[in-house]
């Protein structure tokens, strides 16, 4: 039997308005603030000990973003991470440019990238070209997804009329091409154009049938959307490992459109903890290192010990919670 423990909603809700607020309460600085995270950590730490963790990057636009890109690599890499993911854009946009990024991080670092490849806007013949450069060129991951078309989420999905139809070709091409550690999308709160979680779940069934090795969760905010896809996955008989995704948050005006988009939930909660921020950008970093450990704690004391962070190519929020979260950088020998 899964063990799941449950607190009632209206003990979580006490228990997070209390911690909240002895955090924000007089103004309370950085130093204060992590000291209450890392009381709430202390008692749920990892059976294990130190989490693994992963980090997501995307490509950069520009000279002076690719700056801040690399600058967060190296902070990041220090921390030893499981692997680092880099993204697509909607329709295939950024192709050539995750390239280039997978390629460098293989060759000019100690990490293991994985590469996110998509359907959308490519040939069969194109996609697995790309399968076996990235095989070639080392990289032995792959985050297999369908991919947003072109016009963005919400708009319909057209398969290329040579292309593959769905992230499950994707996962069986991949298999074909070379033994990659293949994860795929899951989404705690069910995909935006599925029709039940029924359907999700058996999605996800048939891509870990097809090859993929593990699920990386949309992100969200609570700990109990996560915890009851967990259920819900042991409930149909799935026990592959589910990464969360984690997203700090610093700017919830910017993350109302990916919410929408994706399907997932913004609490209240967060949204009021926000309210008159929005010129005080220090103390919104303050709020997004506390809630994001909270959350990660909060995850840990349920058996969870691997966390995804989607770091928006920025190092220093994702540094502040890891190290609340007891993972320090180690030893980088080239």
């Amino acid at each position: 039997m899964v063990r799941s423990v449950w607190r009632s909603q209206a003990e979580s809700d006490d228990a997070r308005a209390q911690a909240q607020g002895r955090a924000y309460r007089e103004n309370l600085g950085w130093r204060e603030a992590v000291s209450l995270a890392q009381d709430i950590i202390a008692s749920a730490a990892p059976r294990n000990g130190r989490p693994r963790v992963s980090f997501e990057f995307f490509p950069p636009k520009s000279e002076a973003l690719e700056g801040q890109l690399w600058e967060s690599i190296r902070k990041l890499e220090a921390l030893g991470p499981s692997f680092v993911s880099v993204t697509y854009g909607a329709g295939g946009s950024t192709r050539d440019r995750t390239h280039r990024t997978v390629a460098r991080i293989v060759s000019e670092t100690t990490l293991k990238p994985a590469a996110h490849l998509t359907c959308v806007a490519a040939s069969r013949d194109e996609v697995d070209a790309v399968l076996r450069d990235y095989w070639r060129a080392g990289v032995r991951k792959i985050v297999a997804l369908r991919g947003d078309p072109p016009g963005g989420v919400g708009m319909p999905y057209l398969q290329h009329p040579r292309g593959y139809a769905s992230a499950i070709d994707l996962v069986e091409a991949a298999s074909r091409v070379g033994a990659f550690d293949i994860s795929v999308a899951v989404h705690p709160e069910k995909h935006p154009s599925s029709p039940t979680f029924e359907h999700d779940i058996d999605n996800f069934k048939r891509k870990l049938a097809a090859g993929a090795t593990r699920g990386i969760s949309q992100f969200f905010f609570d700990e109990t959307v996560f915890l009851r896809f967990r259920d819900r996955l042991a409930r149909a008989g799935v026990y592959a490992p589910v990464l969360p995704g984690i997203m700090p948050v610093t700017n919830v005006k910017g993350l109302r459109k990916m919410v929408d988009a994706c399907g997932a939930s913004l609490p209240r909660w967060m949204v009021k903890l926000c309210e008159g921020l929005d010129d005080d950008p220090e103390t919104r970093r303050l709020v997004a290192a506390v809630t994001t450990a909270q959350l990660c704690a909060r995850l840990a004391a349920e058996g969870i010990e691997d966390f995804h962070f989607y770091t928006l190519n920025r190092a220093d929020l994702t540094l502040a919670i890891c190290r609340i979260l007891g993972v320090r950088a180690q030893q980088v020998t080239a």
